[in-house]
């Protein structure tokens, strides 16, 4: 009788300590970070409309800019990455690359109007949009450290038996700059 009670607590121990519970918490908070991210770049498409609103009013030297910004806002919109897609390395690489173009889209727009700087209204937007960009940076690292902890947790023992027995979890894929010379701070040259 006393060796059922026994069995009972070590069979519970030992699924305790093979990620039963920890492998699904570090899943779904790589997810939750992943939401922050997709979060982030909304909050940026969303801003997009009112500073290609303002900067049209400056006039028609601009068009050829505004319509590259809103051209890539499409694009960026269109390629959606759900929860179930994280370990798909392609669909993540086409994610990055559409929101790439669109980061490399507004940094023309900032860098071809620095006379525009002086509209109060303009400013005001571009400097939400600075702080959208660091907000998109805080979101990637934080789902890149949800990730790595989530990888980390699936790979390790004692974890790994549960996430391959349990879950068949995959590695899910970290966001990583696309865009060759990403890793070079861009050029400000204002002609002067």
């Amino acid at each position: 009788m006393t060796f059922r009670p026994l069995l009972l607590v070590a069979v519970s121990a030992s699924l305790a300590g093979c990620g039963i519970n920890s492998v699904p918490t570090a899943e779904e908070n790589a997810k939750a970070r992943w939401a922050d991210v997709q979060n982030q770049y909304q909050r940026r498409a969303d801003l997009i409309p009112n500073l290609v609103s303002t900067v049209k009013a400056a006039g028609a030297q601009e068009k050829e800019i505004l319509t590259e910004v809103t051209q890539a806002r499409a694009s960026a919109n269109q390629i959606q990455v759900s929860p179930e897609e994280l370990s798909d390395p392609t669909k993540m690489q086409a994610y990055q690359r559409a929101q790439a173009g669109l980061t490399l889209s507004l940094q023309r727009l900032q860098e071809a109007y620095p006379e525009l700087k002086s509209q109060g209204n303009y400013t005001t937007l571009m400097s939400q949009l600075e702080g959208t960009e660091n907000r998109i940076t805080i979101a990637r690292n934080d789902y890149n450290t949800a990730v790595q902890e989530y990888n980390t947790r699936i790979r390790t023992f004692p974890d790994a038996i549960g996430a391959k027995i349990f879950y068949g979890a995959k590695p899910m894929v970290p966001f990583a700059a696309t865009t060759p010379g990403a890793e070079t701070a861009p050029k400000v040259d204002f002609g002067a």
